[in-house]
């Protein structure tokens, strides 16, 4: 029986190029419009038997747009989570085709200082949310292959993925040696998990999830991959974790409330005058008695001074 939709619980899911984005839509039912006023349009829909609303949305490559498309959907939407679903190329040869990745940590490479005493790597990273971190983890434990897949797999690695604005095609290139000497816990490569990951941090640490599908490899020509139809696949891998993701997905595996802002029409007014205000006691007389052996400097209207031992009251004397 498929679980009711609660308003509260929403989701944005980001893709970045049009198979990644057929892939994750296959998995939605009841998909609606909704445009941003900036012109971004998101579909809205539900994957069966999961009570969440997904906004879906493709930001094309790269970091820039994927981190300007992350902060309007959440400006937009208010999510409690935010995944990234696509594709990635492999940085180790282990690393099968067709494997599904989920980033543990996503590092932005390209920061650094180049001086006279060479580069020195100054990169940004970005941990997986831990709740939602955990829930993919017991995913993996079960078969995610998308429906009609008879390939082996996908094996699931949990580990780092490097986001940067570089489409490799070669183990041997300078950016490779810079990746296998400086990021060699990283095994994957894609262009926009960084830009989605520095957007959910600035708005209170969205959690937020990189899930990739392994399309191609470093370590062999592209155009081989692309020509068995391993891009194709890859997505649909990756998007069908994704789903099956989104269906055992509860509030607390995200540790955040919905990131609206109050209504400021919510708040206690508060008094529009003097007049509203609570009077202060007319008279000395009114006010409460201070404590025995207490000294009390009082004044209306005049100066006061301070007399040891005993209280000192002016009456509204000449200034």
């Amino acid at each position: 029986m498929a679980r009711p939709i609660e308003a509260a619980r929403r989701l944005v899911v980001l893709t970045a190029i049009d198979i990644e984005y057929a892939a994750m839509r296959r998995h939605l039912n009841d998909l609606v419009p909704r445009r941003h006023p900036a012109g971004t349009i998101f579909e809205v829909g539900a994957v069966p038997g999961a009570p969440w609303q997904v906004a879906l949305a493709v930001t094309g490559p790269g970091n820039i747009g994927a981190g300007v498309l992350a902060e309007r959907a959440i400006a937009l939407f208010a999510p409690q989570a935010l995944l990234f679903v696509g594709i990635a190329g492999a940085l180790r040869e282990w690393v099968a085709l067709g494997d599904v990745v989920v980033g543990t940590r996503v590092f932005a490479y390209h920061g650094g200082r180049d001086d006279r005493s060479g580069f020195q790597h100054r990169p940004r990273s970005w941990d997986a949310a831990h709740g939602l971190e955990q829930l993919a983890r017991h995913v993996a434990r079960d078969d995610v292959r998308p429906e009609g897949d008879e390939r082996p797999g996908p094996a699931v690695h949990f580990l780092p993925i490097a986001a940067g604005e570089v489409l490799l095609n070669s183990p041997s290139s300078p950016l490779a040696r810079q990746l296998q000497g400086q990021y060699g816990d990283a095994v994957a490569i894609e262009m926009e998990s960084a830009g989605a990951s520095a957007a959910a941090h600035l708005n209170g640490g969205l959690p937020m999830l990189t899930v990739r599908g392994i399309s191609d490899s470093v370590h062999r020509p592209k155009e081989e991959a692309e020509q068995a139809g391993w891009p194709l696949l890859a997505a649909q891998r990756a998007a069908a974790f994704a789903a099956g993701l989104i269906r055992r997905l509860e509030p607390e595996h995200t540790g955040a409330a919905p990131t609206a802002a109050p209504v400021v029409a919510d708040r206690p007014a508060a008094p529009a005058t003097v007049a509203d205000r609570p009077a202060a006691p007319a008279t000395v007389a009114d006010r409460p008695a201070a404590p025995a052996n207490v000294q009390v400097n009082s004044a209306s209207g005049g100066a006061v001074f301070a007399v040891q031992g005993g209280d000192q009251i002016v009456h509204g004397g000449p200034r």
